[in-house]
């Protein structure tokens, strides 16, 4: 008999999609499909959805304005009930509804929910879109998103509205970190300490640690040098190596991202301190380089309105 899914949030199930706006959709669609491996699943307007090997319509779209922002941050509801629950919740929590439950109209379809936080990140909800049918794993090709990171000026006021409107759990917190977790992945959100509400960084599952390797080196290869890695996490305990993508934009080639239930010891910050020098399990990795920390920090949630 096959063990149920493990459930942290009772709304939300997974994170399926980011969307980002460029100056130049082609060109970000050339990298993201010839370099980083990503396949285009549709287009629509002045925009462009991207998939990877796994079961998700889109795990990326590109959309064209004047300047690099993060648009939205896509989340898959664990049910129709769950996107009625999450109208509710969210206001609860401090929240504005953007747009209510209704059908979604771009590519990928299904009934979805937008929402804006109590900092005017946007947040939408999606459940019965398209899904791709099993491809498999496929070596060097990413699967799907796995986390995205986001800085917060307040992480304690961010983190308590993904609690207590999402449903998220604290996995770990760290000195600079506060990582969340809606299913088994062990963090789907973390937020980063900052003077900014923005957005860190994107994580694209790989199949194997290998692939993250090949990755890296193909990237090397196409001239975006490795700015931080390669490493081992420890919160996650996923392997790592960051890049700096067209326009700013900071992604992460990540595999074996620690699996928890319930069982799994929240962690503090002393729980995680690192020999003077370290800044991974390995002890291999440099420090993450000084462009890929402004860059960590220089794109913006697109205004709510």
């Amino acid at each position: 008999m096959t063990a149920s899914p493990y459930i942290a949030s009772p709304h939300v199930a997974a994170l399926r999609s980011v969307a980002l706006t460029v100056p130049d959709v082609a060109v970000a669609e050339d990298f993201y499909t010839r370099v980083w491996h990503l396949d285009v699943a549709a287009r629509a307007d002045d925009a462009v959805y991207l998939r990877g090997t796994g079961a998700d319509h889109h795990l990326l779209s590109l959309h064209a304005g004047p300047v690099t922002q993060i648009r939205d941050v896509t989340f898959r509801a664990r049910g129709r009930a769950a996107l009625d629950a999450l109208a509710r919740t969210v206001v609860e929590a401090g929240g504005r509804i953007l747009a209510p439950v209704g059908p979604v109209t771009e590519p990928g379809g299904g009934t979805g929910l937008t929402v804006a936080d109590p900092d005017g990140r946007i947040l939408r909800f999606v459940h019965g879109d398209q899904e791709h049918g099993p491809a498999g794993e496929v070596a060097d090709r990413p699967v799907r998103l796995t986390h995205v990171v986001l800085n917060s000026r307040d992480v304690a006021r961010t983190q308590l509205f993904f609690e207590r409107a999402l449903g998220f759990k604290l996995s770990d917190r760290t000195r600079i970190m506060a990582f969340l977790r809606c299913g088994p992945d062990h963090h789907s959100v973390a937020l980063g300490d900052a003077d900014t509400d923005s957005l860190n960084h994107i994580a694209f599952l790989m199949p194997d640690l290998d692939s993250v390797m090949r990755g890296g080196g193909r990237m090397r290869d196409a001239g975006y040098a490795i700015e931080w890695g390669p490493g081992r996490h420890g919160p996650g305990n996923n392997g790592f190596n960051y890049f700096i993508g067209p326009f700013g934009v900071v992604i992460e080639y990540t595999a074996e991202v620690q699996q928890v239930d319930d069982s799994y010891p929240t962690g503090a910050p002393e729980n995680w301190t690192w020999p003077p020098g370290r800044v991974d399990q390995w002890g291999i990795s440099q420090p993450p380089s000084p462009a890929l920390k402004q860059a960590q920090r220089a794109v913006f949630f697109a205004p709510a309105g």
